[in-house]
């Protein structure tokens, strides 16, 4: 027994040095965050029709939004920029009776098509809101504005979150008043585009629909380890 503990304390007496010098370390997260103009618009637009019967409701829906494709395939956008998001046939109720005699009756049918389309000119995106309604889409959502090829802002914000990491690492090694050593460790997380403000002004509909693009943000995080070095 007492062997034993005379091995445990030997052990112990190694693996404490190793240990603190392991846990010598500074370790930091730094931000980068790259603002640049869209080029890219995504939005949702979408017919819904009514008839009293289920057919009619599907055909008006369906011819409704064939002309929209066709007509923005006309004014320029390719048929990957366009796909349908959603189809949907669903009954239409009537009212309870006051008294509670009557159960509700199917009166008709409400159809809907949606369509997920990308402009990448944004300088007729305005005209491009304006055709689809006037050509039949009466309902639309989720405008939003991006960057069809992120990648060198992205390289820019990873570069700026690397820098503050460093620099956030040199401020605690000088307030601790310790020396910073050499990294250990670098990883990446988050780093997307962020949500993008949309303004719109109202408009007679034989104008333009009037969009401000404004900015996207696409940020970038690290985590760098240093090491604290030897005084």
């Amino acid at each position: 027994m007492r062997n034993i503990l005379g091995a445990v304390v030997i052990l112990l007496g190694v693996s404490s040095p190793v240990w603190a010098e392991a846990d010598r370390v500074i370790n930091v997260t730094g931000h980068g965050v790259v603002e640049t103009v869209p080029d890219l618009a995504t939005m949702s637009v979408g017919v819904t029709r009514e008839a009293r019967i289920a057919g009619d409701a599907l055909d008006a829906t369906s011819q409704a939004m064939q002309d929209i494709i066709r007509r923005l395939q006309t004014d320029g956008i390719d048929a990957r920029d366009m796909q349908t998001q959603g189809l949907s046939l669903q009954p239409k109720w009537s009212r309870p009776a006051s008294n509670g005699d009557a159960a509700p009756q199917i009166i008709g049918f409400i159809a809907r098509n949606t369509l997920s389309l990308r402009v990448r000119d944004l300088a007729v995106l305005g005209d491009i809101l304006n055709t689809v309604v006037e050509d039949g889409a009466n309902t639309f959502n989720g405008l939003q504005f991006s960057v069809a090829d992120p990648d060198a802002a992205f390289a820019a914000a990873r570069a700026d979150a690397v820098r503050d990491a460093v620099a956030k690492a040199g401020q605690l090694a000088e307030a601790a008043g310790v020396s910073l050593g050499e990294i250990q460790s670098i990883s990446e997380s988050g780093g997307r585009p962020q949500p993008v403000m949309m303004e719109m002004a109202s408009a007679r509909m034989a104008d333009a629909v009037p969009v401000a693009q404004g900015e996207v943000s696409l940020s970038a995080q690290v985590s760098i380890v240093f090491a604290i070095a030897d005084n």
